[in-house]
């Protein structure tokens, strides 16, 4: 696993079978698919192709996009209960339809909205800030934003004053000096740990009600009470369990923690520049989804067992990847950490592809991009980061003179 420049055009180098080593960029590999298969694979990826033409995302489009996905979602999984039977399989589909509009309406939305970007306009703004918190039940709006703003992309960035900081080093356990293999057994432990799960869900709940807004109670008090009165009443609170808690709490805390772990990377022991631009944007990469396409000069039957094993990634690995965890803009969170304010954030996936050509360009203003492929060599690069970093700084122990944030209230950004 290593990290790539997204100026140069290498990302990996290998044997084309002819004994000449060959560089080639994972996404450009798949060029030799079908025309009808790149955008869908830009989509999945994360990277746009050179000559692609950008596709005029708006942001009432990701809102629509992420509420009906949420709606759908939830009429599968209510007709599979209503079946019965092997019908509960369709449980499977429609929990995670549920949670892909879940997580994008947290991860897209109420994130732009909190940066008073999604519109750039306070009322609309903070109107869909506060219908999420409520529906979602996460950190309530103004407290988010106030928090995220002023800890997470200001100058405590990465330090004990940052929510991600905190988050790995109370909430998850870890600290530097662990081992890679030590980070991965204490994320799965946590991933499966019905006492990690409940922690974190009183923990959302009182992020959400500890100086919430009249409005965002209000609103949380309609839905779930109408919700929970009404299942009680005619004996069908079994489904609102299956259908709305299941992916609300379980599978989006696991959703939520995997993100969490891919975000920065920690900054190395010894750094003295932690004001310069360049600083603070190695903190963060891209993390474009897929594997390079097999090499055309493979012999025909390794060939075919290659393309094999790419499609079986491509649908098992790499799509639940993209679709359930780096939902939405998360592919390249580098881009917004560059540009908050960017009025072209609905058109993510271009935006920050013109950004990097501008930045190999030789823009000094414009430090180069950096880019990780696949979700597992995101985490462990990440891993890696805070196993090295100073234990010191990252003291534990150190945290009480700093911040008094409930567990888990910042899991995201």
């Amino acid at each position: 696993m290593s990290v790539i420049n997204s100026a140069a055009p290498l990302a990996r180098r290998d044997r084309d079978g002819t004994g000449t080593e060959t560089v080639q960029d994972p996404r450009e590999s798949m060029n030799v698919l079908p025309r009808p298969f790149q955008y869908p694979l830009t989509l999945l990826t994360g990277k746009p192709l050179p000559e692609q033409r950008p596709l005029r995302w708006t942001p009432t489009f990701h809102l629509v996009t992420a509420t009906t996905s949420l709606v759908l979602g939830l009429l599968v999984s209510i007709l599979g209960y209503a079946l019965g039977g092997t019908g509960l399989l369709l449980l499977l589909p429609g929990w995670a339809v549920t949670l892909h509009g879940m997580r994008n309406l947290r991860m897209m939305i109420y994130h732009q909205c909190s940066h008073r970007n999604m519109y750039r306009n306070r009322k609309p703004d903070k109107a869909i800030g506060h219908a999420i918190s409520s529906l979602l039940v996460i950190q309530n709006f103004a407290r988010y934003s106030r928090e995220h703003v002023a800890d997470h992309h200001a100058t405590g960035h990465m330090t004990l004053q940052d929510p991600t900081v905190q988050a790995f080093l109370v909430s998850l356990g870890m600290h530097p000096g662990m081992t890679r293999r030590q980070m991965w057994r204490r994320l799965l432990l946590k991933l499966v740990s019905p006492r990690f799960h409940f922690a974190f869900a009183v923990s959302r709940v009182l992020s959400f009600s500890k100086g919430s807004a009249r409005s965002e109670k209000v609103i949380a008090l309609a839905l779930y009470g109408t919700a929970i009165t009404a299942t009680v009443l005619t004996g069908t609170w079994p489904a609102l369990l299956l259908v709305w808690f299941v992916p609300l709490v379980p599978l989006f805390q696991i959703s939520n923690t995997l993100r969490l772990c891919v975000k920065h990377t920690f900054p190395v022991a010894g750094q003295t520049d932690r004001r310069s631009r360049a600083y603070f944007t190695s903190l963060t990469n891209a993390i474009f989804i897929g594997d390079r396409a097999p090499s055309a000069a493979l012999p025909a039957g390794r060939r075919a067992l290659a393309w094999g094993r790419w499609t079986l990634r491509l649908l098992f690995v790499h799509a639940p990847s993209r679709y359930l965890v780096l939902t939405g803009d998360t592919v390249v969170h580098d881009y917004h950490h560059r540009h908050p304010r960017s009025t072209d954030w609905s058109n993510y996936l271009f935006a920050r592809r013109r950004d990097a050509e501008e930045a190999a360009a030789g823009d000094p203003n414009r430090p180069p991009y950096h880019e990780v492929w696949g979700l597992v060599p995101a985490i462990s690069h990440v891993f890696d980061s805070l196993s090295v970093a100073d234990a010191e700084e990252f003291n534990v122990n150190r945290l009480k003179s700093v911040s008094k944030r409930e567990l888990f209230a910042a899991f995201d950004d």
